[in-house]
């Protein structure tokens, strides 16, 4: 990499999680129904995300 490029930042997750809630819910319109529901599911999806991509890379 030479001096004029600049690496990403790096972004802080918490392990087990792809895209955390608080980052997800800033891309949705405003929540009108339940939204401790729509979290759970959120969260739920996301995990199982998570676990596909790890199990991706070890069975590789």
């Amino acid at each position: 990499m030479t001096s004029n490029q600049q690496q990403p930042d790096r972004v802080h997750r918490p392990p087990g999680v792809c895209i955390p809630w608080e980052e997800k819910v800033r891309e949705l319109p405003r929540i009108t129904a339940n939204e401790q529901l729509v979290r759970k599911t959120w969260e739920d999806i996301d995990a199982l995300a998570y676990m596909y991509i790890w199990h991706l890379l070890v069975s590789s």
